[in-house]
């Protein structure tokens, strides 16, 4: 589709000339009175607007303040004569895109009108994508309707506008990063930048030049300038992941940046003044390392001025509904398939399992089954064997010595378990999973048919190879 330009000039000749240099790749529209190009700006919705500085009777700096306020998207070109280019300057601050000066070039008209509507379209595509990532780590997103969720939700809608900085703790896994992003953006820095940095996967020696950046020549090795994290977050969000793993020289060169937002590069002179907020986080427990004379207690009250701890998974476990459906909803829209469902007997595993790596590993878990899985259902076979192994044990305890089950009815249901995963894993091939069993293939046929299996059963079924993330699974 074409752009469509708005043409405003009082001069018949000039108008012609623009109309036959932009029309081959452009709709044009004319306006010759500053009225008459208000009225076509609300009307025709303009992608562009070339507007010559002097108009009958009116200002052009006036009707360009007029369309600015109106819709500041919409770039303006001034057209100004020689002896009014101070003029056009002026237009520039106020919130002109460019000017020309007539006569003027037909080669740098077409490249100033191209220049002007490509850096609109990037802007209106960077307005878009931030909109689209503010929504995703908008607080009303994050998922779980347990009590401890509830109050997290809470806290962030509490503190998120605010300069305190935030201290975030709780397990891996548990989402303490998402929780810092829906922060930023739920702040008035949401349309600046959000800056994360793992201190735990960068070392000591390194840690200094990747926060506040180094000079060239500083080390070896150090071939230009580099700006660091800090300087890169100006007027945005610092995110300092794992922070209890800063080293003691680290500790004292982040205490002193936080308590008087400024820093020197690495092998620099020039103090420099950054305007950040930050939010920190970590696994450990703070108050442990500081007894044990690891981490700096000063700096704990730096970071510590507010604090959310975000509950394991196994602490609220009304939420893995809602969070597997969530995990499941986000994959197929990704992968444009079906919606899947989870059966009854599989979500009650995923209720039971205690879950150490957290929404992490659940999440993990869901992106295997979606991969077994060849239905429209998500059933326990489905699921890892570890999993499945642990929840099993812990039912089967549960009802032997609760009386419900015999020992031997027991044993024979989790030997059932461990025969269904082998032959799963190979395929149902019975020589590789008595192999996998450490058996012969003939003591496994005998187990079977003790135990009911009956070849045609796991037969049809779905026959995966074993998922290569499946044998790291936690």
């Amino acid at each position: 589709m074409k752009k469509r330009i708005l043409v405003v000039d009082d001069e018949p000749a000039i108008v012609t000339s623009l109309k036959m240099t932009l029309e081959p790749t452009h709709e044009v529209l004319c306006a010759s009175t500053a009225q008459e190009a208000i009225d076509r700006f609300r009307q025709e919705l303009p992608n562009l607007v070339l507007l010559d500085l002097i108009l009958p009777g009116a200002d052009g700096l006036k009707v360009l303040e007029l369309m600015r306020s109106e819709d500041p998207s919409v770039p303006v070109i001034m057209l100004t004569a020689i002896k009014t280019v101070k003029s056009a300057v002026d237009a520039m601050k106020i919130g002109a895109a460019d000017y020309l000066t007539k006569p003027f070039d037909i080669e740098e008209l077409r490249l100033v009108v191209i220049k002007a509507l490509t850096t609109q379209e990037l802007e209106q595509e960077v307005r878009y994508l931030r909109a689209q990532v503010a929504n995703s780590y908008s607080f009303h997103n994050l998922v779980g309707k347990s009590p401890a969720m509830r109050e997290i939700y809470s806290k962030i809608e509490q503190i998120a506008d605010t300069r305190a900085t935030v201290l975030i703790t709780g397990e891996s896994g548990t989402g303490k990063e998402l929780v810092a992003r829906a922060l930023h953006y739920n702040s008035a820095r949401k349309d600046r930048p959000f800056i994360a940095i793992n201190c735990a996967s960068i070392p000591d020696t390194l840690i200094e030049s990747e926060l506040f950046g180094h000079e060239k020549g500083s080390f070896t090795g150090a071939l230009a300038r580099r700006v660091g994290k800090v300087e890169l977050a100006h007027s945005g969000t610092l995110f300092l992941d794992e922070v209890g793993d800063f080293g003691p020289p680290t500790q004292a060169k982040v205490l002193r940046f936080l308590q008087e937002r400024e820093f020197v590069r690495v092998g620099g002179s020039e103090t420099i003044k950054v305007d950040v907020r930050i939010v920190a986080a970590t696994n450990k427990v703070l108050e442990d390392l500081i007894r044990r004379e690891e981490f700096r207690e000063d700096l704990y009250y730096r970071i510590n001025v507010i604090s959310l701890h975000l509950p394991p998974l196994r602490d609220r476990r009304e939420d893995i509904p809602y969070l597997a459906k969530h995990f499941l909803g986000k994959r197929m829209e990704a992968e444009k398939r079906a919606p899947l469902e989870i059966s009854k007997e599989a979500m009650e595993i995923l209720a039971r399992y205690h879950w150490p790596g957290n929404v992490r590993e659940l999440e993990n878990v869901l992106e295997q089954a979606i991969v077994w899985c060849r239905g429209t259902t998500i059933t326990p076979e489905h699921l890892p064997m570890t999993l499945r192994a642990n929840v099993s044990e812990a039912l089967l305890r549960e009802h032997t010595l609760g009386g419900d089950l015999s020992l031997e009815k027991a044993v024979q249901e989790f030997e059932r378990e461990l025969l269904l995963e082998a032959l799963m894993r190979t395929g149902y091939v019975q020589t590789h999973a008595a192999t996998m069993l450490g058996i012969t293939r003939r003591m496994l046929k005998y187990r079977m048919d003790m135990l009911g299996i009956k070849t045609a059963d796991v037969s049809a079924s779905p026959a995966p190879k074993e998922s290569p993330r499946e044998s790291s699974h936690p």
